[in-house]
């Protein structure tokens, strides 16, 4: 897990660890020693990308996903619904005022809910959670127990929906019927602040009840 950038979104290594098979999980990197510093660790750890995921196209977490595609000569794998936002990364940084300089990200592979993916002998299960953005995707990796949900729900609180693509009852929705039906040890890697789980978020987070 690496800290990106200063909305202190943070970008997940999936590793599968007899192959060392590897996913990015929404790189936000803004500078190129956030960069340096994920690809120094997968250098140094001897790492083999497969995938760059992003679980929606907001700056803070796609801002490096074409440089890493890329450089590891993979796709970057989002949902048709984010399309739009990742085709205007530019407009994104003047909305925020970021001094940064980006080109139009395309998705080289769409996902959809249903899909499957493998990490050497892990299975990263894809789940559509729209709400906080059109097209949010959560990554649910079941024999590892956990989940990565991006925005959709954090430890006590949720994605904001104020922003293009966002809509509070969709998100709900996406929550109830989508996060809150995995097992309720499932551990919830958000894409900003702790981690928390399926069954703390049932019982106390207040934008649910």
């Amino acid at each position: 897990m690496f800290v990106t950038n200063d909305f202190m979104e943070l970008c997940y290594l999936l590793i599968e660890e007899n192959t060392k098979e590897t996913a990015i999980v929404d790189p936000g990197m803004m500078k190129e020693a956030k960069i340096d510093e994920v690809c120094s660790f997968i250098r140094d750890n001897d790492l083999k990308v497969k995938y760059v995921l992003l679980t929606h196209a907001h700056i803070d977490h796609a801002a490096s996903a074409e440089f890493l595609a890329k450089k590891y000569g993979v796709e970057v794998c989002g949902n048709i619904g984010d399309e739009s936002l990742a085709q205007n990364l530019a407009d994104q940084a003047m909305r925020f005022h970021l001094p940064v300089k980006l080109s139009p990200l395309t998705f080289g592979r769409h996902l959809s809910d249903g899909d499957v993916l493998t990490l050497g002998l892990e299975q990263i299960n894809v789940i559509t959670t729209p709400g906080h953005s059109e097209g949010g995707l959560t990554y649910y990796v079941p024999t590892s127990g956990f989940a990565c949900v991006g925005d959709t729900i954090f430890d006590g609180s949720i994605g904001r929906t104020d922003l293009p693509g966002g809509d509070f009852e969709t998100l709900i929705d996406s929550i109830k019927k989508k996060i809150f039906t995995l097992p309720d040890e499932t551990v919830l890697f958000s894409g900003h602040g702790p981690s928390t789980s399926v069954i703390r978020e049932k019982n106390y987070n207040p934008y649910v009840h």
